[in-house]
């Protein structure tokens, strides 16, 4: 055999063999491993996703937290400008030694003229200023006309138990007292209280229950206690006034007048005790529970010494209180008021002024007194007057 055949020989069974041979696949891109390899990226490619949407929600949460402490930031310089505004605007309570005074209201020194002028100004549908020393009437408008007087009947609750009680009697509290409506002093059923405490929270604080409780001790039943507050009324000169309760809450047949209140009134403030009581602007029980007077007029008018407010719907505001200036003293009271601090200053004003000029509608200042009479009752019924009068 020639070499030539030889290697050719060679050469076919070579490529025979390779023929023959699996294909030779490079490491790792078999159809497995693209696969794998494909997998792993989506892999990564989730987490990243995954990583870049918790990026996005924590920036999201981070924004909003910003955000809402900025408004709570904004909340807060807001409320406290408002609290700053409010401080500015109110006016402390003064105490009695600090007294604020009345806002001043101009009159001519003319009785007729600015009787008339006082009665447009005032909101109240009954008033009178009287005398405290004499019981004459210094101005009048509709003094008997008769209304519901709400709680300034409790002037009349907080006497009688006075002249009945001991201050330290024991007063049980009822179911029905107990359940009185506001102003309360929450008295619990079945628990006993001092009667000092009780009276104090009638004529300072206005308690409901607390008259109801003391009604019941003493007459048996508020409808008993009604019964002598009428004859009380009656005993002071205070003809025109009937009561059904203790508390003053509206009733059918009860009533009383702005004059009858001012006579109770007079009458009551003679009272030492009732007079001391009523100067007070807050005292704490014997259980240390602190009552505070509804009398503002303590603080915040000059010379005032005492006196109650009142209030239901039908009532509208009412008031009666005693006041006194360079040794004149007046009482001033009203019914069915809308602004009834602003008609009460302007009644004791008017009463101290009138007082200097020595006028009243009774009228005993000198001469032509008849026809200032006459136009003072024109004037208290709200009807024009001549002025040649």
């Amino acid at each position: 055999m020639s070499v030539g055949k030889f290697l050719r020989n060679i050469l076919l069974v070579g490529a025979a063999l390779l023929l023959m041979a699996p294909p030779v696949v490079a490491r790792g891109t078999s159809a497995g491993d693209r696969e794998a390899g494909t997998s792993v990226s989506s892999r990564k490619a989730k987490k990243s996703k995954v990583t870049v949407s918790a990026k996005k929600r924590k920036a999201k949460v981070a924004k909003k937290t910003k955000k809402s402490k900025a408004t709570a930031s904004a909340k807060k310089r807001k409320a406290k400008v408002a609290k700053k505004t409010r401080k500015s605007r109110v006016v402390a309570k003064a105490p009695k030694s600090h007294v604020q005074y009345a806002t001043p209201v101009v009159y001519s020194g003319d009785a007729v003229r600015d009787a008339v002028y006082l009665r447009d100004q005032l909101t109240s549908r009954s008033a009178v200023v009287m005398d405290a020393t004499t019981g004459d009437l210094i101005y009048a408008h509709n003094p008997d006309l008769p209304g519901q007087p709400a709680s300034t009947i409790k002037v009349l609750t907080g006497l009688i138990a006075l002249n009945s009680l001991r201050n330290d009697d024991l007063v049980p509290a009822s179911r029905v007292a107990a359940r009185m409506p506001r102003s309360k002093v929450y008295l619990r059923p079945g628990r006993k209280y001092v009667a000092d405490d009780l009276i104090n929270a009638v004529l300072l604080a206005s308690a409901n229950d607390a008259s109801v409780a003391l009604a019941e001790r003493i007459a048996g039943s508020e409808r008993a206690f009604a019964k002598l507050m009428t004859r009380k009324a009656e005993a002071l000169g205070a003809t025109n006034t009937v009561c059904k309760t203790a508390n003053g809450l509206t009733a059918p047949g009860q009533q009383t007048t702005a004059h009858d209140l001012a006579m109770i009134f007079r009458q009551a403030m003679q009272d030492e005790e009732f007079c001391r009581r009523m100067a007070f602007t807050a005292v704490k029980t014997s259980d240390g529970k602190l009552l505070r007077s509804h009398n503002k007029a303590l603080w915040q008018i000059e010379g005032a010494e005492g006196g109650k407010t009142g209030y239901t719907d039908v009532a509208r505001k009412t008031y009666v209180g005693k006041f006194s200036r360079n040794g004149h003293e007046i009482i001033v009271s009203l019914m069915g008021s809308e602004s009834m601090w602003t008609d009460v200053r302007r009644l004791v004003e008017f009463g101290f002024q009138a007082k200097a000029h020595g006028m009243t509608v009774a009228g005993r200042s000198g001469r032509g007194e008849e026809r200032r009479h006459a136009a003072l009752q024109l004037a208290s019924e709200g009807r024009r007057v001549s002025p040649s009068l």
